[in-house]
């Protein structure tokens, strides 16, 4: 026979531990509230089915980190139905959130609904739409468009700065280079690879103060790789040449060219013309990279005022 303590045989019987309490237990996801603004996720370059694409698949992530987002895909140079531009999908966004929120307000609340649904949940916050720049790093004359179709829509919808630098950049730009079998995927392991860089040149866009912004994404990547990384404009005629032969007159032997962009926002050919001139390999852009869909969602929250502790965690480092 057994007892309430364990079996006849005297062994201890293993019970489920408990659910622990305080500041140790894990938080409760955020959930974007039903007064929340709008999310546009603004796509820079020329339109494309792929840029679309990758937009949708970050946008996804995005709203697997704050369910109940109300987040869709602008284009900087877009302006139809297909591609919408960044002023008309704000208006629409605005149009379609004031509706929601006034269907809202006028719906009667369940009896006892009081206490699970507060009335300001119910209210406009003034705030009806947050644009968030598809940008790794800073690009005045994108941010600059971007800026004035915000301003042009007149709905008061705010814009965040771009995403990096952030450690997750550097983590994906991280992941693209041993993908390319330019880099060992972990320091940890033991194994090498004989196509490692043994020097990495970080392209960016967007003249000087992209590249100041890389190279702090690039300290986090060096530390990463053990390798020495520098950062270079591919818009600028000559930069990654001259990073080339710094790196090479310092002892690096086998370089690499890692992309700090996530790829719209990159001129077709300029990637490659500049790997040619390096004379070396190059990794992929970050594309629609996992911890992309989180940062845009962080920054969104952030900028939003949802969920401020757990938004805290993830905002890009400025």
């Amino acid at each position: 026979m057994s007892s309430p303590t364990g079996p006849d045989n005297g062994l201890p019987v293993r019970m489920p531990r408990p659910r622990q309490p305080g500041r140790h237990r894990r938080p409760e996801p955020v959930v974007a509230p039903e007064n929340a603004p709008a999310l546009v996720l603004a796509v820079p370059g020329a339109p494309s089915g792929s840029s679309r694409g990758l937009a949708e698949e970050t946008l996804s992530i995005a709203r697997s980190e704050l369910p109940g987002l109300d987040a869709r895909i602008a284009f900087t140079e877009g302006d139809d139905e297909e591609f919408p531009g960044i002023r008309s999908a704000l208006i629409q966004a605005v149009a379609e959130r004031d509706a929601r929120l006034r269907m809202l307000r006028e719906s009667p609340a369940p009896e006892g609904a009081e206490a699970a649904q507060p009335q300001e949940a119910r209210q406009d916050d003034g705030l009806p739409a947050v644009v968030v720049p598809l940008l790794a790093g800073p690009d005045a004359s994108h941010m600059r468009r971007i800026r004035q179709e915000v301003l042009d829509s007149g709905c008061g919808a705010e814009l965040t700065d771009v995403l990096g630098p952030h450690p997750l950049l550097a983590e994906g730009v991280h992941v693209r280079l041993s993908e390319a079998g330019l880099a060992r995927a972990d320091r940890a392991r033991l194994f090498t690879v004989a196509t490692a860089a043994d020097g990495i040149i970080l392209a960016t866009v967007g003249g000087e103060e992209a590249v100041q912004a890389a190279g702090i994404t690039g300290m986090l990547l060096a530390a990463r790789l053990a390798v020495p990384v520098l950062a270079a404009a591919l818009d600028e005629e000559g930069a990654v040449g001259r990073i080339a032969e710094q790196l090479r007159s310092s002892g690096s032997r086998q370089l690499a060219i890692a992309p700090c962009l996530i790829g719209p926002e990159v001129p077709e050919g300029l990637l490659e013309a500049a790997a040619t001139e390096a004379g070396c390999a190059t990794a992929e852009p970050l594309g629609a990279y996992t911890a992309l869909g989180k940062l845009v969602a962080s920054t969104f929250a952030a900028q939003a005022g949802i969920g401020r502790q757990q938004a805290r965690e993830g905002m890009p480092v400025r």
